[in-house]
């Protein structure tokens, strides 16, 4: 079967990837990828080859994603372009029109295609919020105890009520819609990937989160795999087991700093304002509660699981920066208590 591919979010890491093994498949006759910048790899800064993947300079906001799609009798869509921070220019309503009105945007022009058969649009655990009357373990069916209403989280809720409403009026396209845990791996730029390369941790005082990660290998494969096979539906993609915040910085080799929930928020906003780490309310609600998820519809779907497991993707995280290791577990409890003073 002919497959010619469009992956947006191409200049960013993990949609870079995507399009680059999409690209190597001799299965798929082209791939197009589209962002409102080049990729690192087709600027000087370097970056992930993109192979022979066709670059296209498009705003998802703007109607030329349609004429992109029917130019080239565009298949397939595998949609990378949500962001989980707000930009430096532009703020929170620039990521907002980003992330919703871009996918509105796109889904118009895949609806009016005649060539489309199949859609995966990437998302993120974070729509089942994060809250003390969560379950142990949100399974794709579950309800979060509070609903998303801030930041990336509220994006991707709206985000996902609009791949439903195509769903429903294109029934005549697969539609895979994957909820990925945090990203960890050497190439992933993330919120928490910049959390855990500060030189002191600030914690929330009280609360021993448990966290999820899926390693960029892994989140690549799957969305390579949704791309290429049916699987309609709604997915959780995290690696196998948690990790309580503790146990994180244990291994980081690093000096936690326990603070109350109001100085944390505070911490946040500065570094925000510095451009920093972006320590938003949801990731607040996060360091609080923490979330964890089940694969088990995965793994079925696809007859195959993450090689990473949570723990295993956050040492290659580690390695990756130089910061496996570290000093021993005693001397960093009795370090951070220290510093708590």
């Amino acid at each position: 079967m002919t497959h010619t591919v469009l992956v947006t979010g191409v200049s960013r890491h993990i949609g870079a990837r995507v399009a680059s093994v999409l690209a190597a498949d001799p299965d798929v006759d082209r791939v197009i990828g589209v962002d409102t910048v080049p990729p690192p790899s087709l600027s000087r800064d370097g970056g992930v080859p993109l192979g022979r993947t066709e670059f296209v300079r498009v705003d998802l906001r703007s109607p030329d994603i349609a004429q992109v799609i029917a130019a080239a009798d565009v298949d397939t869509v595998v949609h990378m372009s949500l962001v989980s921070a707000p930009p430096r220019s532009g703020g929170r309503a620039l990521m907002k029109e980003h992330n919703v009105i871009g996918t509105m945007q796109l889904l118009g022009a895949c609806q009016r295609s005649a060539t489309i058969r199949r859609v995966v649009v990437r998302s993120t655990t974070a729509v089942y919020g994060s809250s003390p009357r969560d379950p142990a373990v949100f399974t794709e069916d579950a309800e979060p105890g509070e609903s998303p209403s801030h930041g990336y989280a509220k994006d991707a809720s709206e985000v996902e009520g609009y791949v439903r409403g195509f769903a429903r009026r294109r029934r005549d396209v697969g539609v895979s819609t994957l909820r990925f845990a945090n990203f960890m791996g050497p190439g992933v730029d993330s919120p928490l990937t910049r959390y855990f390369s500060q030189p002191v941790l600030p914690r929330v005082l009280g609360f021993d989160p448990r966290l999820q990660f899926v390693h960029e290998d892994d989140a690549v494969e799957v969305l390579r795999r949704m791309a290429m096979e049916d699987h309609p539906g709604t997915f959780n993609v995290a690696g196998d087991g948690v990790l309580l915040l503790s146990q994180c910085v244990r291994r980081a080799g690093l000096l936690s700093l326990p603070l109350p929930a109001p100085a944390f928020g505070l911490l946040g906003d500065l570094a925000r304002g510095a451009g920093m780490v972006d320590f938003s309310p949801e990731q607040l609600r996060l360091m609080c509660h923490g979330r964890a998820v089940d694969t088990t519809r995965l793994v079925a779907a696809l007859g195959w699981k993450p090689k990473f497991s949570t723990g295993a993707a956050f040492e290659d995280f580690l390695r990756s920066r130089g910061l496996a290791g570290g000093l021993p577990g005693a001397v960093l409890d009795m370090l951070s208590h220290m510093v708590a003073r």
